[in-house]
This record gives C-alpha cells, sequence and structure tokens, in this order.
C-alpha cells in the first residue's frame, strides 16, 4: 500500500475508520491469491507516516484532512491493518514468503545539547518513529505518545488485542530516508504533521546543500538510522528501500544529462550502508529511489528524482550520468574507494 486508497472506502471515513483496516487485509488475502506463486517477498505498507499524518494531519498528501485526532487514529488503523494484512499472507502464502513493512523513520538531532532539545527530539520520535515501532514489533503504544497527545485523543480507538495484532511477526524491515530533521524546543506551524507537537518544538533547517526538495543532503542521518536499529531490533534484517535525491536536470543541446549532484548524494549514502554493514548493521539491500523521473504527489511532474531523465511531452528517455555511475557500482560491486 502507498498512498493509494479507494475512493469508496476514503468516502466511507478512510484511515481514521477501523473498517479499512479489514478491507486491507481482505485485499492482501485476494493478492496473495492472486501472486503468491511467483512473488517471494511481500511488503504490506509503504511509509505509513506519510499516509496517517501528511494525509490526515497537515493535509499536504491526499486526502487533505487536517485534523491531528483522524492521523492518530489512522496511524493506529494502519498498523493494525499491517498486523492483519501480515497474519492473511503468512496464512496464504508459501513458507519460504518472507513478509516486510517499510517505514520513513526519521532521524533525529537537537538544535543544541540541552534538556529542552533532547526532550523535542524525543517527543517528535514518538509521533514519527515509535507509533510503529513499539506497535510493530513490541506490542505497545509508547507511554509518553500517549501522554503527549492526551489532549488530543483518548486512545479509545486501541481496542483489547489489537497490539498483538500489529506486532505479528515479520522478516525485515525496509527504511526509506532522504535527509534528517533538527529540532528545538519552541513551537511550530499549525496545521502540522506532528499530532499537537507542534506546540512544543521547533525545527531548524540543517546545514550544508540541499536538494530540490529543499532537503538537506546529510548521509550520516541513514548511517545513524541503521545503527539504530541494529541496537533496538538486533534480530530484525533490514532493506534501504527508498533512497535518492531530486535535482533540476535537463538534457544539454547533445541530449545529456549531466547530474554530479545527485552522482555525490548516491555516492555518499551507499558508503554510509557500508560503514552500517561493517559496524554489525544486517542491511540485506538497497534500493534507489527512483529509477525513472516519474509523479511525485503534491509535486507532480516538477520534482526528478530518477537517475534516467524522461521527457513528460515526448516521453523519451535518457540515461543521466549517475545511471551510468550506478551501472558501474553494481557491475564493481563496490565504491571506488
Amino acid at each position: 500500500y502507498h498512498w493509494d486508497l479507494p475512493q469508496e472506502l476514503e468516502d466511507a471515513g478512510g484511515w481514521p475508520e477501523r473498517d479499512t483496516a479489514h478491507r486491507f487485509a481482505e485485499y492482501a488475502g485476494l493478492v496473495a491469491g492472486a501472486l503468491g506463486d511467483r512473488v517471494p517477498t511481500w511488503t504490506t505498507l509503504n511509509e505509513p507516516w506519510c499516509a496517517a499524518f501528511l494525509g490526515y494531519g497537515n493535509g499536504v498528501h491526499a486526502p487533505g484532512r487536517t485534523s491531528d485526532p483522524a492521523a492518530l487514529r489512522a496511524a493506529h488503523h494502519l498498523n493494525l491493518a499491517h498486523g492483519a494484512g501480515a497474519r492473511v499472507l503468512r496464512d496464504r502464502l508459501p513458507g519460504t514468503a518472507e513478509i516486510s513493512l517499510t517505514l520513513n523513520l526519521h532521524a533525529l538531532r537537537p538544535l543544541t545539547d540541552t534538556d529542552a532539545d533532547r526532550d523535542a527530539v524525543r517527543r517528535i520520535d514518538a509521533v514519527a518513529n515509535r507509533i510503529f515501532l513499539d506497535p510493530v514489533f513490541h506490542g505497545r503504544l509508547p507511554r509518553d505518545l500517549v501522554e503527549d497527545t492526551a489532549d488530543v485523543t483518548d486512545w479509545s480507538f486501541v481496542r483489547d488485542g489489537d497490539l498483538e495484532v500489529t506486532s505479528t511477526p515479520i522478516d525485515s524491515l525496509g527504511i526509506n530516508y532522504y535527509s534528517p530533521s533538527v529540532v528545538s524546543a519552541g513551537t511550530s506551524e499549525s496545521p502540522s504533521p506532528w499530532a499537537g507537537a507542534e506546540r512544543h518544538v521547533a525545527f531548524t533547517p540543517a546545514a550544508g546543500p540541499r536538494t530540490a526538495m529543499d532537503w538537506p543532503v546529510d548521509a550520516d542521518g541513514l548511517y545513524e538510522l541503521l545503527t539504530r536499529l541494529r541496537d533496538e531490533l538486533p534480530s530484525v534484517p533490514v532493506l534501504v528501500t527508498e533512497n535518492g535525491a531530486a535535482y533540476d536536470d535537463y538534457a544539454d543541446p547533445e541530449g545529456e544529462v549531466h547530474d554530479p549532484e545527485r552522482v555525490a548524494y548516491l555516492d555518499a549514502h551507499l558508503a554510509a550502508v557500508h560503514r552500517a554493514i561493517a559496524d554489525g548493521v544486517d542491511v540485506r539491500g538497497y534500493f534507489l529511489w527512483s529509477l525513472l523521473d516519474n509523479f511525485e504527489w503534491a509535486y507532480g511532474y516538477s520534482k526528478r528524482f530518477g537517475i534516467v531523465h524522461v521527457d513528460f511531452a515526448s516521453q523519451r528517455r535518457t540515461a543521466k550520468d549517475s545511471a551510468r555511475w550506478y551501472a558501474e557500482a553494481i557491475a564493481r560491486g563496490g565504491l571506488k574507494r
């Protein structure tokens, strides 16, 4: 599931409604029946944080709703959908099938080494990371999350047995990473995707170069997330399921597309993955986002993440320098160091 909820289900209330989780489990069963004899690895959800908090919290993605209570309900029901779907997949797929989940975990850093700024990191970590990690891998809600959001919701939508379902065992975890966030005590604009935390937390742009999305480039954040997972979930293999950068690429008069910034981005982030592996992280794969320039949700076709340039008028496709660089890295089986 990559944020593609059928309109009929959104009209019935969408992810804030519990029934949507049950519909997802039915869908998982249908797909398993159709493809279970040929697909070895299954991922239930991609970036449920975005679906919940960007779709229902600050409304920058579909369905464009701005409700903190709805965002928190959606997050729980996405966790429930993942667990229920994983159970159906486990029941209907061959025993060799692997089941996974992909989270866009946030690499968080305090602006200063003060108690107030470290507490700001804790608040965002609860509503960005642990709201998924804890129910899925530990069968619990973060206590501080419940306390921090007590004025938003009473969490009565979490029913007996739900957390047993959300923590259905899976075989691996995918993480998507693009850039880190620097937070401090303060306030942020509302509506925000932080379910009330914006009253206590401010975000500061990280230093350094930026992509066309205005995201900071910092490969250390990927290393930090991978080593965190090694320490917190030592028995769970990890895959980097999205990593990449958008730049304002264009074809020159000779028809070439030169993107040295993307080459540097990929080189640094793959090096961070190698460093994490050397430090004991069980990384099983790396997937670059993306092969082609494509439709980037609310940004339309204005942001280019691909290593292959697409002329959207003619559909002509041109390999960028980064595509050749990446092909060489694959053929070599490593980076030039």
